[in-house]
């Protein structure tokens, strides 16, 4: 599946995953509905001892796997990664608000079980929201499907942390997002306000001028990451558009991979 070299379904044997285009090349798939959620792995050449899971954007209505799964996963496994990509199910009438945590949650464990090696997690737009989930308190009031386990290292871009929630938005009367389990997730699931104590290193990527995601989003997780006692790195960019990705050419912003690849090398990530 997607040029994958492995293809591990998360909850039991079955993989039912709906793409937009089947025939679109794996760089620019989309998905448009999960039924029961899969893992694909990707071998680096020349392995550094490190794995990476990979957290696309959709809105959680749909899954932008190949610019923000597949070129993300490439991207690291030339660095040497062993970079894993989910495509996980989305918060609606069939699967609840806690569908998409607990399928990123289920992966952690999946990935250190098969790998036993130090993971990180790259997530971008409501990817980077479900990433930072994993560094938060997972609701007392869900029930978890497996124990979380941490990863070990955070780069999150241009993610609606918390300017979704009710309460805390920017827009003024923004309305409820739907379906109304994914508002729901957005409203419980705030990691700005939930994050755990010593969270891991993080790089924390945005546009100032985004229309979609308000900046401010990467002000409120920079400061709840210090706040708790974490180290993390915030890079601004002033124009940029939205799910800038890896594949925005002939702007500053794409710089950010190799910004971020130095900072992995300056915490010891690679």
């Amino acid at each position: 599946m997607l040029g994958a070299d492995s293809v591990w379904p998360l909850w039991d044997d079955a993989v039912a995953v709906t793409f937009d285009d089947p025939a679109a090349a794996p760089d620019a798939a989309v998905v448009s509905a999960v039924d029961a959620p899969v893992l694909l792995g990707f071998r680096p050449r020349t392995p550094n001892g490190r794995a990476m899971l990979v957290l696309g954007g959709g809105g959680y209505t749909a899954l932008m796997v190949g610019r923000e799964g597949v070129q993300v996963a490439r991207w690291l496994t030339g660095l040497g990664y062993h970079a894993y990509v989910l495509i996980h199910r989305f918060p609606n009438a069939a699967n609840g608000p806690s569908a998409s945590l607990d399928d990123a949650i289920e992966a952690m464990r999946l990935i250190r079980a098969h790998e036993n090696v130090p993971v990180g997690v790259v997530g971008l737009s409501s990817g980077g929201h479900l990433a930072a989930c994993l560094a938060a308190e997972y609701p007392a009031d869900w029930t978890a499907r497996s124990e979380a386990l941490r990863p070990d290292l955070f780069v999150i871009g241009y993610a609606p942390i918390s300017t979704n929630a009710k309460g805390r938005t920017i827009v003024a009367d923004k309305p409820a997002l739907p379906p109304v389990e994914k508002q729901a997730m957005y409203d419980r699931l705030q990691p700005d306000a939930q994050l755990l104590p010593s969270p891991p290193p993080a790089f924390i990527v945005y546009a100032g001028n985004d229309s979609v995601v308000p900046v401010e989003n990467a002000r409120r997780l920079h400061a709840a990451w210090q706040q708790a006692g974490g180290a993390a790195e915030l890079h601004v960019f002033g124009d940029a558009p939205h799910g800038f990705a890896l594949d925005t050419k002939d702007m500053p912003v794409s710089v950010w991979p190799t910004l971020c690849e130095a900072w992995l090398r300056q915490v010891g990530f690679l």
